[in-house]
């Protein structure tokens, strides 16, 4: 008989957890969650996001530094390469579907503590081991209660506009804790205009002088979001979106123990880069559900 595990937690990494347990076919998994994909809340992190994919590579295809010809006013210095954004709002539930598809029972709930999940397996048998991936909620979980999680606080503008470029600057004359990038989603998906990391500010609403000032600063910086000779005001506006990022002092939590009895492998605090590290975060997550349960390796 598989062993049984259930997954806290519905976000990129905690779908991506289960998918890649559930392909290897070893384990007979369950998704408890708050939030699903579908779902905006300022606690569920993962529907907010960007979602680029900066490279780590020696060799990049078309990567070079941009003259100075090519860069806007106030910019020092820049580079150029091709990489890829995705649409959140599509990705999240192709992974839930993926989840299905191998398998994985998939049902909403809150858990207050740690040790209750270990009675909520779809069996309605005493699951083998949990993966918590709660993320922020890690910092109050029961059990768990990780003093180092912390919010950073992010907001966004999401317009109909279409820049063309994905375009990220380090800095701004705002302020220490805003920043300006643009990130175009495909298949209607929508650009999304930043933002800010706000450490510890839990505040749910746009601010919308903050908003004002996104949208200045992207326009500034990609004056092709607008027809010529046009500000802000040109600008479609979607949405005005607010998330927290899973923050952790420290770094990410990739690490096992037993709670009250019951085996944990967890997977959280991968603050803004959640997706980027969301398959090398499984995996390594997935190796210890392996080690915890002695089963043989088919990641």
């Amino acid at each position: 008989m598989a062993p049984k595990v259930v997954v806290l937690g519905a976000g990129v990494s905690g779908l991506t957890t289960a998918l890649l347990l559930a392909r290897s076919g070893d384990y007979d998994i369950t998704i408890i969650a708050k939030h699903m994909p579908g779902d905006y809340d300022i606690e569920y992190a993962s529907p907010w996001a960007g979602a680029n994919y900066l490279p780590l590579l020696p060799d990049l295809p078309k990567f070079r530094i941009l003259p100075k010809s090519e860069l806007p006013a106030g910019i020092d210095g820049g580079t150029a390469f091709t990489s890829v954004c995705f649409n959140t709002a599509l990705y999240l539930p192709w992974l839930t579907s993926q989840c299905l598809k191998h398998g994985v029972t998939v049902r909403r709930g809150i858990v207050s503590h740690i040790a209750e999940a270990a009675n909520l397996h779809h069996t309605g048998k005493r699951t083998d081991l949990v993966v918590n991936c709660t993320g922020l909620a890690s910092l109050r979980l029961g059990g768990v209660q990780d003093g180092a999680v912390y919010p950073a606080r992010g907001q966004i503008v999401v317009v109909r506009n279409d820049p063309q470029v994905m375009v990220s600057v380090s800095g701004t004359d705002d302020g220490s804790d805003e920043a300006t990038y643009i990130m175009h989603r495909a298949a209607g998906g929508g650009c999304i205009l930043g933002g800010c990391l706000q450490k510890d500010n839990w505040e749910s609403q746009p601010d919308p002088n903050m908003a004002v000032r996104i949208m200045k600063r992207c326009v500034e910086l990609c004056p092709k979001l607008v027809p010529e000779g046009k500000g802000i005001e040109a600008l479609s506006i979607v949405r005005h979106g607010v998330g927290l990022r899973p923050m952790r002092k420290g770094g990410p939590r990739v690490e096992r123990e037993v709670i009250e009895g019951v085996p944990v492998v967890h997977n959280y605090g991968h603050g803004g880069y959640g997706y980027q590290t969301s398959y090398g975060a499984a995996e390594a997550a997935g190796r210890l559900v392996r080690k915890a349960l002695g089963v043989g390796a088919k990641l």
